[in-house]
């Protein structure tokens, strides 16, 4: 092989290695303008009201002491999946259970509840993030709460919980 050959391989080379990272991020330069991808976009007034009805809804049912209609905020799949301090949960059913467990079980009370300092943030035309923190006041005046992280994914039927991480 001759070296002018060889400096035409070695060229041809360099110049599709110079385009492959171009080109790997040419296919996410077109989600992120077409919108498909929107982290951080400006949330819709319509699907903000959706979001905090689902909240709200669920501040309703759980100070009626009604824990079927407050998970009807959360995706009834086995594919919802909830974390609190070290446990990890997956499933509508395993979700119910724990707070059965927690705030239902004998000698237990699920207080009053309430939600502040929320936080919206679209990721997508149908997913959102929202932060925000969680109290329960109980009857002998005593409080407990933290902080939460949802993710929310918009199905036909509403704006459901996928994913809850409670601390």
């Amino acid at each position: 092989m001759n070296a002018t050959a060889s400096r035409g391989r070695h060229d041809n080379w360099r110049q599709r290695l110079s385009l492959r990272p171009l080109s790997a991020l040419l296919p996410l330069a077109f989600l992120l303008s077409s919108g498909a991808v929107g982290y951080g976009q400006a949330v819709n007034p319509k699907e903000e009201r959706a979001i905090r009805q689902v909240l709200d809804s669920q501040v309703n049912a759980w100070n009626q002491g009604d824990l079927l209609k407050f998970m009807e905020g959360y995706w009834q799949s086995e594919k919802l999946t909830f974390f609190s301090g070290t446990r990890r949960l997956r499933g509508w059913e395993a979700t119910l259970t724990r707070y059965r467990q927690t705030y239902q079980a004998e000698g237990k009370e699920m207080g009053q509840l309430t939600f502040s300092d929320l936080e919206i943030e679209m990721l997508g035309r149908d997913t959102a993030a929202v932060r925000g923190s969680w109290q329960l006041r109980y009857r002998n005046g005593s409080t407990s709460g933290g902080i939460y992280t949802l993710l929310f994914r918009r199905f036909v039927n509403g704006w459901k919980i996928t994913h809850d991480h409670t601390s």
